[in-house]
């Protein structure tokens, strides 16, 4: 963090980048730079040796392709220890219309990549489930049967309506889950619906199978 400086541009924008580093640390580096003199003006989360008074080395912003609100990235960027950067850079302008200030923020992708990768294993393909061990558990053909609906049909249970339950109820018949004694209570509780209603839906269900 900078030292006290009257330096107005400081004065002016170290709360806003005092906000970003401490929501977004120990994750990222936020450094203002003085475009006049291409020096570090402040610097906050340092992810290398740079210091206030530092060369900058940013280059000549004339040169920039125009951007609609002075804001470029976001774009990557390595750290010599291979870290790889998200970084965005805005162009701060004065009253005139010059640009005596470029803040830029530096997030380190690592935590990030690395937390994709765990979440990634944990959705890799699994082996094939072991039938014999499930083949006389119709909670698992009922679970099946209501989870694999809710996936086809990207519909949550809360928004069934009486076709949905009639059709779930049509495949769990079908794989011999109601032929189990005490399927109701279960399939009443796995629906989210009262035993009263699956009763009522399978008296339909009857009747439909009569006509």
């Amino acid at each position: 963090m900078p030292a006290e400086t009257p330096d107005p541009r400081l004065r002016t924008w170290s709360p806003v980048c005092r906000a970003v580093a401490l929501l977004l640390g120990p994750y990222a580096e936020v450094v203002l730079h003085d475009a006049a003199t291409d020096t570090v003006l402040g610097i906050w989360n340092p992810m290398t040796a740079r210091a206030p008074g530092d060369p900058s080395l940013l280059g000549e912003l004339d040169e920039l392709e125009p951007a609609a609100d002075g804001v470029y990235g976001p774009y990557e960027k390595l750290l010599p220890d291979g870290r790889r950067l998200s970084s965005v850079s805005a162009v701060l302008t004065d009253d005139a219309g010059r640009p005596p200030a470029v803040l830029c923020v530096n997030l380190d992708r690592g935590p990030l990549e690395q937390a994709a990768a765990l979440l990634a294993g944990f959705a890799a393909p699994t082996a094939p489930r072991p039938e014999p061990l499930f083949e006389r558990d119709w909670t698992e053909r009922m679970n099946d049967v209501i989870g694999g609906y809710v996936r086809a049909h990207g519909r949550p249970l809360e928004r069934f309506g009486r076709e949905d339950r009639l059709a779930v109820l049509r495949e769990l018949d079908a794989a011999g889950v109601l032929a189990v004694r005490r399927a109701v209570p279960a399939v009443a509780t796995a629906l989210r619906v009262s035993r009263s209603t699956v009763y009522t839906l399978l008296t339909d269900l009857k009747h439909e199978s009569e006509t």
